[in-house]
């Protein structure tokens, strides 16, 4: 099954917070077109994280948002410079973060098979291992592809 999804990604990110990192994953939606309103985006990402944490184990996040705001499903995957507090399943800080947009209109489709992609990626310590170690876009955007986009 191939998902068509852009993919924004971005090493060295510097946060201290988790509103911070939302903040960043709006503006950069915006800026590459795959939503209409940073505003807006902000407000459904902490929405949903207002459901129940999206950090998950080892050093990962995948907050997610659906909104009318986004266009077209998108990724926003950050590398952080260091760990951010996220409430996470496994208490540990949280340093690398996918950020799945999806449009109002695709969230019983795309968004859950999409996240179902990523969170079965996450169970896999070789892949995880591999995103950790990545020094650059292109090697996180092979992996990526490789594993979510095939």
């Amino acid at each position: 099954m191939g998902i068509d999804i852009q993919k924004s990604i971005i090493i060295d990110v510097s946060a201290l917070t988790k509103q911070e990192v939302f903040n960043l994953i709006s503006k950069e939606a915006v800026s590459n077109g795959y939503a209409d309103n940073a505003t807006l985006l902000l407000k459904a990402l902490n929405e949903r994280e207002a459901e129940g944490t999206t950090g998950m184990m080892d050093g990962f996040a995948i907050p997610h948002a659906k909104s009318k705001t986004i266009k077209k499903p998108a990724m926003v995957i950050f590398k952080l410079t260091e760990g951010v507090e996220w409430n996470s399943m496994d208490g540990k800080k949280i340093e690398f973060v996918i950020s799945l947009m999806i449009p109002e209109k695709e969230k019983g489709t795309t968004h859950l098979q999409l996240l179902s992609k990523v969170a079965r990626l996450l169970m896999k310590n070789d892949v995880k291992q591999l995103l950790k170690n990545a020094n650059s876009a292109s090697e996180i955007d092979s992996i990526f592809t490789r594993y979510i986009t095939k």
